[in-house]
This record gives structure tokens, sequence and C-alpha cells, in this order.
């Protein structure tokens, strides 16, 4: 199957390329090209394919591409806070675009990462039930609701020919070779690694669910070649229940994982609304055979010991690592316009 994949030299792209290819699939890719020096380790190699930004991709994009996974995008709550009308263009706007693109082109499935985010404030005030996916949508920043509304777009443009599929991917976590350090785990992970301190500014209270890059990337290969009746224009939370964690849980975890380091929560950012447990049975259910093999411990141990491998420095981890700091840099260098479109 020729796969296009969006996004294929950021954090999840750089691991998911590799595995479709090994399960027999040709792959191209598709990127701005905005972190593709984020790397921590041995340079990746990267499927053929453009440097474009998603804004601007065209039916040629498109021709000869049998499914499209679609992982670009402004990728977590900062970056949509700093600039919401940008997050709604690119990840809204231009990811319903793509999908009319390539509905025309005549690809049958389309595989939109999409987030356990949109559940928000789940609602449960004691958290005794788990979050399926038909409960409320209640997303609380412009990175959620922008996936709610791709989520909305896309299943209207669904028929008998184009199969869209919704997959909620919990936190991502884990070792990448375009490492992201500003998500939770790999971020608790760093500041132990380089301070021994496991800092948590929050009150360590909200629950998380977490689910490794590799497992994400294992998901989607999988979604990808299932039964057209088992995903058409379905929803499905991504992840496993095992990881289902607190925050302050989450530290402790990280504390076992690097020696010496020590759980430090000072709750100055106060309580965090996004707080949920997440039920992952539908997937499962769905792709028979299917289930997540990393937990949050492993991911922690895996994490600590690439940091130690490739040296990761204090100034990589707060500004190569940091979306938000990286394209802030490259705004300030004037690598980029105010749109986040490269200079050429």
């Amino acid at each position: 199957m020729r796969v296009l994949l969006t996004g294929h030299q950021g954090y999840l792209g750089t691991v998911m390329a590799p595995v479709l290819t090994a399960a027999g699939h040709k792959v191209v890719g598709l990127d701005s090209g905005l972190f593709a020096d984020c790397v921590l380790g041995p340079q990746p190699v990267d499927p053929p394919g453009p440097q474009v930004d998603l804004r601007d991709v065209t039916a040629e994009h498109l021709a000869g591409v049998d499914a499209v996974i679609h992982l670009a995008a402004l990728s977590n709550d900062p970056l949509g806070s700093l600039a919401p009308e940008l997050t709604y263009d690119i990840n809204h706007h231009a990811s319903v675009r793509l999908a009319r693109l390539a509905r025309d082109a005549g690809v049958q499935r389309f595989l939109y990462a999409s987030t356990c985010s949109v559940y928000g404030a789940a609602g449960d005030p004691d958290l005794s039930n788990l979050v399926t996916e038909d409960a409320p949508l209640r997303p609380v920043t412009p990175y959620a609701e922008s996936k709610v509304r791709v989520e909305d777009d896309l299943h209207a443009l669904s028929d008998g020919d184009f199969s869209p599929v919704f997959m909620r991917n919990a936190t991502a976590f884990g070792y990448s070779p375009r490492l992201r350090a500003d998500i939770v785990l790999n971020n608790l992970v760093g500041h132990a690694f380089l301070s021994g301190e496991v800092l948590v500014l929050s009150d360590g209270t909200p629950w998380r669910p977490l689910v490794h890059t590799a497992d994400i990337a294992r998901a989607f290969t999988a979604a990808l070649t299932a039964p057209r009746e088992a995903v058409h224009a379905r929803a499905f939370n991504i992840g496993s229940e095992i990881n289902n964690v607190t925050v302050a849980e989450i530290a402790e975890q990280v504390a076992e994982a690097v020696s010496g380091s020590k759980v430090r929560i000072t709750g100055e950012t106060g309580a965090d609304p996004r707080s949920y447990r997440v039920d992952f049975s539908r997937f499962r259910n769905a792709v028979p055979g299917f289930d997540c093999e990393w937990t949050v411990k492993q991911g922690a141990l895996e994490l600590a010991d690439a940091y130690r491998k490739h040296g990761l420095t204090r100034e990589d981890f707060e500004r190569r690592f940091t979306r938000l700091a990286v394209l802030r840099e490259a705004s300030d260098a004037g690598a980029v316009d105010d749109t986040l479109r490269r200079r050429r």
C-alpha cells in the first residue's frame, strides 16, 4: 500500500515511518521541516517526501496514494494558546482540505491523529468511570477544540469509498530520534536527569492517559489494514488502561527510573481541569490481537537511558526539544513568517 505520512519528520512520524515500512508499505512523507533538526542521537533516515506546509498541499501530492496517515499539526496546548487562529488554520482548516483532496484523489482510508484531550474536563468528579469514545467532548484548549472540529468535518466527508478513522491518542511518551521534551513523561525524566529533581508544577492530582510512541505506530499500522466495517468513520482511544496514571504517580515512576532523583511537587500552577481516565477497549475489540506493550515505568527507563547515551544537555532540553521555543527562535531568526510558514 502506498501511504502518505504527514508530519513524517516529527516526534511521532519519525517512529512511525519505519514501522510502516517494515509492515510492507511504501511510505511517502510530507512535512514542513520545522522540527526536522530536533534530533537526539543518530540522524534518522526519512522516507522520501516534499518539504511543504500543510496549508499548501495540492492534488499532486495525493496522486497514486492509497491511504493517508495525518499526523502533522501544531502539536500541543501551549502552541495552540500562543496563536489560536493559526491552530485553527493549520490543525482544522488545512486538515479538512487535505482530506477533501485525498477523497477526490481516490484515497480510501484516512487515519487522523486526534487526541484524548478532546475529553478535557471529563465531567466525572470522582473519576470512577473510564471515559469511552461515546463520552461528551469537552475540549478546554484551542488545540483540543481543533481536533473536535476536524473529527466532525471528516465524518461528514465519509462515504462508501472514503473511510476516515479517528485515532484519539493518549498523551505520548518515549524516545524518538526526533525528541520532544514538552510532554509530561519526557519532560519529567529530563528534569530528573539534568537536575536530580522530578519537578511537578501542578498539584499532581490530575489523571492522564499515556501511550508510548511505538504503540501509537503499531496501532496506526494495524488500523491501516483493518476490515473497513470495523473502523469506518469511528473514533478509537489509543492507549492502555494500565497507563491511566496521576501526574504524581508519573513523577514517582520517574524517580525510580532515574537513580538519585527526588520528587518535588510545587503546586504553583494549581489544579488542572484536564483530568480523565480512559477506556481503550474499543480498538482492541475492533482489531483483535492488538494491545499496547509499553508501561510508563518502561518508558521512563528508556528515556533515561537515551538521555544518558546521547548526552542530553540543558540547553537542548529547554530549547531544541521544546516546540514553543523552536518556533520562537525560528521567528526571531526570520526563518518563518508570522503565519509560521518557512521563508525560502
